[in-house]
């Protein structure tokens, strides 16, 4: 049986909504169950005794501690990263159109996420750190030091101020750009393409990430807040402003905290 033209869908799911509507469907669905995934665990958080002591953690705590972080980075970041698994597909598509080697859009999407894996693990590390210390509470997962939450603030805002932050959030919001710079072919150049995106952007919102220990890492409010200032930065016409001004907002805010500790 002849097989579908050249550059049309392949999948039931392609031919009922069209590539660009099924690759949407796809990343909204798995945001969505991230999401449900978090809004559970902050539940249970919240059922817990505020007073309950927390024994140490141990190896498999450890682990599960870096599933959240790992399924929290794709919810709050695989929705601002869809321009640019749409263009990385829409080229695909051509090149399947004019019988040029082509590879699935998962293998960028797994690239993409693999970076915010790497950023998880470093997440994990640190809460760990900061809780055998004492500066990080076990329930909220908030910095228990105005001092710590204050400096988090500081370098978030500095930051945003940086060329290096103007730079990666350019090339987050270029993805023609980045395709047509970092072009590589095969399976193994689809995930390194979507690792260096990935990297790009890890770039441009590690610090802002960093700030859930200020706001609590299972404030939900706080999680969606941070995702938004994510999403208007790289998606909006004047996202770069908006990076500016929550720059110098977090730095008010920041010697705010530090003021008030005095």
């Amino acid at each position: 049986m002849p097989g579908p033209p050249d550059g049309a869908p392949s999948r039931p799911i392609e031919l009922l909504l069209g590539p660009r509507v099924a690759i949407l469907a796809a990343l909204a669905a798995l945001t969505f169950v991230c999401w449900l995934w978090l809004a559970d665990e902050a539940a249970t958080m919240a059922a817990m005794d505020p007073a309950m002591t927390m024994p140490p953690k141990g190896l498999h705590d450890l682990v599960l501690l870096f599933v959240m972080w790992w399924i929290m980075m794709v919810g709050m970041m695989l929705p601002s990263a869809a321009p640019m698994i749409l263009t990385f597909a829409a080229v695909n598509r051509r090149r399947r159109a004019r019988t040029q080697p082509y590879v699935p859009t998962a293998l960028f999407v797994a690239g993409y996420l693999l970076a915010w894996g790497g950023f998880s693990f470093i997440a994990t590390l640190a809460q760990w750190g900061l809780e055998s210390v004492a500066l990080l509470s076990p329930m909220a997962m908030a910095a228990t030091a105005p001092w710590l939450a204050a400096a988090l603030l500081l370098a978030a805002g500095l930051y945003q101020l940086t060329p290096l932050k103007n730079a990666c959030l350019g090339l987050c919001r270029s993805p023609f750009d980045f395709v047509v710079n970092h072009w590589r072919d095969g399976s193994v150049g689809a995930l390194r393409m979507g690792l260096g995106h990935g990297l790009y952007c890890l770039g441009c919102c590690w610090v802002l990430m960093a700030l859930l220990f200020v706001g609590g890492v299972m404030n939900l409010l706080w999680v969606a807040a941070l995702t938004a200032i994510v999403l208007v930065e790289k998606l909006l016409p004047f996202g770069a402003w908006t990076a500016r001004i929550a720059g110098v907002a977090l730095i008010g805010w920041g010697l705010g905290l530090l003021l008030a500790g005095r």
